[in-house]
């Protein structure tokens, strides 16, 4: 840590855990939108048409749909945040190589390329390791 860093308070625990923190709350929002885009956009049943389509079995769409809404509310309120952020790993990788990936790296490539699942993913494993952070329910 620089004098710079060390100066402003930078990388210290309470920061460490602030960032953690701000980082989990918006990981659980993003995951909850992406719930909620599932259920009440594309319908649970366009869904699991969506997942069938990628040669995925249709029933799978309901369990990411659980699995996302259950993720992001506990992520939010600090529930075994490392465990939720590992368990949603496979989501983001199975959207950044199913959904995403014959669309290129670009996100803004027609359909989405798989440049922000990825990212997503690794976020995901940073906030893993950094835990729950400052005002978890239960770490």
């Amino acid at each position: 840590m620089s004098a710079f860093t060390a100066s402003l308070g930078f990388a210290s625990p309470a920061a460490i855990a602030i960032a953690a923190l701000i980082l989990r709350i918006t990981l659980g929002g993003l995951v909850l939108a992406h719930a909620y885009l599932k259920f009440f956009i594309f319908t649970p049943a366009g869904a699991a048409g969506y997942f069938a389509s990628l040669g995925v079995p249709g029933w799978f769409a309901y369990v990411t749909i659980a699995v996302e809404t259950v993720g992001g509310i506990a992520l939010i309120l600090g529930i075994q945040t490392s465990l939720v952020a590992l368990a949603l790993i496979p989501v983001l990788l199975g959207a950044a190589i199913l959904a995403h990936g014959p669309n290129g790296f670009w996100f803004t490539n027609p359909n989405g390329g798989w440049e922000f699942p990825a990212f997503w993913a690794v976020t995901l494993l940073v906030q893993a390791l950094l835990g729950g952070g400052a005002l978890a329910m239960w770490k």
